[in-house]
């Protein structure tokens, strides 16, 4: 078990690995093989969708990668000499095992002193966006990814390492056969990309009533969705204001795209209420992680004084309430927790590092560190006594 040096387990709701080049094309059919390929470009390895390079993701094979938490004192203190993202990230490092496998990871874990973790694929992130005209292509290459990961990560690795499958939601009756694919493999949570469900007829929200069979199967399931940061498809919305066709680029300073970096969880988690699949299944348990908390206040604010004048629209029940209920956030250790804790209760915080991105801790459980200020009962309860319960575990 991890060597740590708190008094209660640590749960992790957001680390990550990195896949390997067959991780979407491993168990893909012989007819969609030309759907993802990797090509050489000036000498380095980049991806293909359907014959389209991308650059949202810089370097896909993940060989190379920024070092885990560089941007650390860039999030804690800004950047006030304009650093590059490049000088920011610093040097990089060549992935070791632990980022590439389970066993090798469950060491690493141990060396951090976490003893659990939610484990989210990276690359995943770029798939349904560059797909949405073809719903059934998203389904076959979801499904790919999931097999790979269940082979090389297991949905549960000696129950300590959970990792998320993704569940795409275009055909309800194949997201619901996905769903249970994923359960009888030992999946405790799932992946939902926090943004509108394609489609052939058009974009729509996955809290409308044409996808409540999927949200009973998961409520009598009993199973934790989560809903993790990604390419959500705002930069379609930024490229209009800025006259440009190009695709979300993360690493890049667009400081249009940063004033706006959190609408698309905002939005989502106002579908939830404003399209009302959270008073129809008030019992489903929701997790956004790596969103930060920022958006939250406003957003209850501007659903309080909606439903103080329109009550009618959300069924005579009250949105901000409901999200209290059901919403669980894992806020960016540079935010602290006070604020959060004030808004929907200790109860609903989570403890999440997204560790080994740049992005995150490079020691997770110096997450505690913002925590002295509560009770030792509470501490435990952000660092992974919610998300445990949450889990069954």
């Amino acid at each position: 078990m991890p060597v740590n040096d708190l008094p209660y387990p640590l749960f992790d709701a957001d680390n990550h690995l990195y896949e390997t080049e067959e991780a979407l094309t491993k168990f893909l059919p012989e007819k969609y093989r030309d759907a993802i390929k990797y090509v050489q470009v000036d000498g380095r390895t980049k991806i293909a969708i359907r014959g389209q390079i991308s650059d949202y993701i810089p370097n896909p094979t993940f060989d190379v990668v920024a070092r885990p938490g560089s941007m650390e004192d860039y999030f804690k203190n800004g950047n006030p000499e304009g650093k590059s993202r490049r000088e920011i990230f610093g040097k990089s490092m060549k992935s070791i095992p632990a980022f590439r496998e389970p066993a090798a990871r469950l060491e690493l874990l141990d060396e951090l002193g976490v003893q659990r973790t939610l484990m989210f694929p990276t690359l995943a992130s770029l798939v349904e966006e560059r797909m949405r005209d073809d719903p059934d292509l998203i389904h076959v290459v979801v499904h790919a990814l999931n097999e790979w990961l269940y082979e090389t990560w297991n949905f549960n690795y000696q129950d300590r390492i959970f990792t998320t499958p993704v569940i795409t939601l275009p055909n309800v009756d194949k997201a619901i056969e996905e769903l249970e694919w994923v359960v009888e493999r030992g999946a405790r949570a799932i992946l939902i990309r926090p943004a509108p469900v394609p489609g052939y007829k058009g974009s729509r929200s996955f809290a409308l009533p044409e996808f409540d069979p999927f949200w009973k199967r998961v409520v009598e399931l009993d199973i934790l969705v989560a809903m993790h940061s990604s390419d959500s498809g705002y930069a379609r919305h930024d490229a209009e204001w800025e006259g440009s066709d190009g695709e979300m680029l993360p690493f890049q300073t667009n400081t249009f795209r940063m004033v706006n970096e959190w609408r698309p969880v905002q939005d989502t988690v106002a579908s939830w209420v404003c399209h009302g699949a959270l008073f129809r299944f008030p019992d489903i348990k929701l997790a956004v992680i790596e969103n930060g908390s920022s958006w939250l206040k406003p957003l209850l604010d501007v659903l309080a004084d909606t439903y103080k004048k329109a009550p009618e629209g959300f069924g005579m029940q009250d949105p901000v309430e409901a999200i209290k209920r059901s919403i669980h956030v894992s806020p960016f250790y540079e935010e602290g927790v006070t604020d959060l804790i004030d808004l929907i209760g200790v109860d609903q915080v989570l403890f999440g590092s997204d560790y080994p991105h740049p992005e995150g801790l490079a020691q997770p459980r110096h997450f505690a560190d913002m925590l002295g200020h509560l009770e030792e009962k509470d501490q435990a309860k952000i660092m992974g006594g919610n998300l445990a319960r949450l889990m069954n575990l």
